[in-house]
């Protein structure tokens, strides 16, 4: 038997699952907040065009309006100023094999529950290679805080007088992880950088090396506690917008 008839009988019996890790898109998900200098992107809105009607009596569908970075979603190369000038930096021009990758997942749940802005350092990705292997070139960094539980609003973007707080990663494991020369890393918050990472220096610097480097960006992930630390794959592929700096997706693991 071939390996790819191998996994879809694996599929079938339930030996490889599929682990959902999108969570649900409608009008009331969560939208990133800008300074008010800066344009803000619009959550998800839908206008229904016909629903077995006079407009079409044997069809549903809707017209849809949202930003690129809404809901689970990936940040390409070209999503910031500095990746714009790399080849193959947008949804419609990245391979489509480099959508695919041995998963690696990093939990920080219990420090994040301890401190809301946890930042992932490079001797904490050293720890975890020393229990798990070296995080092989090619994978998937998934860092698991259990985020996602945070089912309010309010409480998922989490902004206090002095801005929003979360967990991410420090500039310095986001080049070890870099120079391991992985796809890219995904999060249960809304962005792959902390709350507080526009005072930052650089601002922003997880987005500002990853997509410096090619890398890519997965946010606002689900389920990463059903994922094993090694062993899963992930496939996330976003919609093949011409020129796109991101989109919307499906992400699965195969586990």
């Amino acid at each position: 038997m071939s390996s790819l008839a191998q996994l879809v009988s694996d599929l079938a019996s339930g030996v490889v699952r599929v682990v959902d890790l999108t969570q649900p898109l409608g009008p009331d998900t969560p939208v990133i907040g800008l300074p008010d200098m800066f344009a803000p992107s619009p959550g998800l809105s839908m206008s229904q065009i016909s629903r077995y009607d006079d407009g079409g009596p044997g069809w549903y569908w809707n017209t849809i309006t949202l930003g690129e970075h809404t809901g689970t979603h990936f940040d390409a190369p070209v999503h910031w100023i500095t990746g714009k000038d790399l080849p193959d930096n947008r949804c419609d021009t990245i391979p489509a094999g480099r959508f695919v990758g041995p998963a690696c997942v990093i939990d920080c749940s219990a420090e994040t529950a301890e401190n809301q802005d946890f930042l992932l350092t490079p001797e904490r990705i050293e720890a975890w290679e020393a229990e798990h292997g070296a995080i092989p070139a090619g994978a998937w960094v998934l860092l698991r805080t259990d985020w996602s539980k945070r089912t309010d609003p309010s409480e998922f973007l989490n902004v206090a007088e002095d801005g929003p707080h979360s967990p991410r990663f420090h500039m310095n494991a986001s080049q070890a992880l870099i120079d391991r020369d992985i796809l890219g890393v995904g999060v249960e918050t809304i962005g792959t950088d902390a709350g507080q990472a526009g005072m930052f220096d650089p601002p922003f610097p997880n987005h500002t090396l990853m997509h410096g480097s090619g890398k890519f960006g997965l946010a606002s992930l689900i389920n990463l506690d059903q994922l094993p630390a090694t062993g899963a794959v992930v496939i996330a592929a976003p919609l093949k917008i011409v020129d796109g700096s991101g989109s919307p997706l499906r992400v699965l693991a195969l586990v």
